[in-house]
């Protein structure tokens, strides 16, 4: 598996894949942008900035895979959060959102100032609360009715690592 940034030849499949509301699943956010939006984004950032960026998941075969983003949720707060998305069901269960998540962490760490980094999962999606759970985040709570989506609110979970809580996949490759 491999990060890396869009370019203008992904912009297609991309934009297909964001428009594409029954690949999301039942927990990915259903909003999406128009066209014209969308490559504007890329033609005036390329969907990358200092305080978010969107980075393809490719798969060893050149596929692209899904794509993990990061943001600023709130502007006070000293954090980034982690957004991530499979496009379709073979990619899943092959590790690629977890070392994605790794990944972008490891970069966000090295590379920002920030000192926090969370996930906002539904409170039911247990795929995600996994791949929190093995990448070191830790549980802070619940947040009440604070996500709207599939025409109701719903329940989230925080989850979170700090820049200076460890890392679970430097132990295994440091021997330490």
């Amino acid at each position: 598996m491999t990060l890396r940034q869009v370019r203008e030849a992904d912009l297609d499949l991309l934009y297909d894949a964001h428009t594409n509301i029954r690949n999301r699943g039942a927990y990915f956010p259903l909003g999406v942008m128009s066209q014209p939006a969308f490559r504007g984004a890329f033609a005036e950032h390329g969907f990358w900035q200092k305080s978010e960026g969107m980075l393809v998941i490719e798969s060893r075969k050149g596929e692209i895979a899904g794509h993990i983003e990061f943001f600023r949720p709130v502007s006070y707060w000293d954090a980034f959060e982690l957004s991530y998305q499979l496009y379709s069901d073979e990619h899943a269960g092959r590790g690629f959102v977890t070392e994605a998540v790794q990944l972008l962490v490891d970069y966000l760490f090295g590379a920002k100032k920030e000192h926090r980094i969370h996930l906002v999962i539904a409170e039911e999606n247990s795929a995600s609360r996994r791949i929190a759970e093995k990448c070191g985040f830790v549980l802070e709570g619940t947040v009440r009715g604070a996500f709207f989506n599939d025409g109701r609110n719903q329940d989230v979970v925080l989850y979170s690592l700090l820049r200076t809580d460890p890392r679970p996949w430097h132990a295994s490759t440091s021997g330490g």
